[in-house]
């Protein structure tokens, strides 16, 4: 037994068709398993292997925007059993028949298309493809199973603008997005400081209110119960009497700062004749 015909028997292995051939003519297809033959006027001159194969096709072409990419093509393709006789005798090379029409496909849709939209567009140029090569292939007893684009690559160049395009895309919409925080944190500052300032506002405006009605109310039982003193007799009173206790306060706060006081003689003064003309009233009452 030999798989070469050179007895009166051969033998075909599974997923494969044995093509014979008597005194030179094609005679019959065989299918797997053991065969005679009339040797030496039939042999078996070949097989056809049924089994799904593959072939990368590399194709450099060019995109719409003249990018130069390298394109792999992965075409899975198996011949048909019912046309073996074609597989086997109307191509020498299937292979190279293939890759000639990838080619084909490959340069006429891509300079269709940008880069970008390349990438985007793998499934329709996979398509293309299969459907060309399935529609021409058939005739010579082959089917196209599947066309994979399974690399699009343009020059390391390109890459790097790509990438560079992407980080300054991505670190504008961060600055956006950065300073549009900024922003909100400002105005939100702004709020709270006027806020403040309001509040403070208030707050000061009854304090001093509370002083006007204590004043007030000073005034009103120290001129009832003394008689002769004017109410600005008593408001010069109370203002000297602050203003030492002003020194008083800033003597105690900084024991290294010294006060010199406006116009000395005249607070004298005005103090000596307040204390004179409220004695005298007292007297009078």
């Amino acid at each position: 037994m030999c798989t070469e015909g050179c007895l009166c028997c051969v033998c075909v292995r599974t997923q494969n068709i044995g093509v014979m051939e008597r005194c030179g003519k094609f005679s019959r297809l065989t299918g797997p398993g053991f065969h005679c033959v009339a040797w030496p006027c039939e042999t078996l001159v070949g097989k056809v292997s049924l089994r799904v194969q593959q072939l990368d096709v590399n194709c450099e072409t060019k995109t719409k925007d003249n990018v130069f990419v390298n394109v792999v093509i992965s075409v899975q393709y198996e011949a048909i059993a019912k046309a073996a006789y074609d597989a086997y005798y109307r191509l020498a090379n299937p292979e190279l028949q293939i890759q000639a029409y990838v080619f084909d496909v490959v340069r006429s849709t891509l300079p269709r298309m940008d880069l970008d939209e390349s990438f985007s567009s793998k499934e329709d140029l996979a398509t293309a493809v299969k459907t060309h090569l399935d529609e021409t292939m058939s005739t010579y007893g082959y089917h196209i199973c599947k066309a994979l684009v399974t690399d699009i690559s343009p020059d390391q160049r390109v890459k790097m603008s790509m990438n560079e395009i992407n980080a300054s895309r991505r670190l504008r919409e961060a600055s956006k997005e950065k300073a549009e925080a900024d922003k909100i944190v400002q105005v939100k500052a702004a709020e709270a400081d006027a806020e403040s300032k309001y509040l403070s506002g208030v707050g000061v405006a009854r304090q001093r209110q509370a002083i006007v009605g204590g004043l007030r109310d000073s005034i009103l039982e120290f001129s009832g119960e003394i008689r002769g003193t004017t109410p600005k007799d008593v408001m010069d009173l109370l203002l000297v009497t602050q203003y030492f206790d002003m020194l008083k306060e800033v003597g105690a706060t900084n024991s290294n700062t010294l006060f010199i006081p406006h116009a000395p003689q005249a607070v004298a003064d005005l103090q000596a004749a307040l204390k004179t003309n409220i004695l005298t009233n007292v007297d009078a009452a």
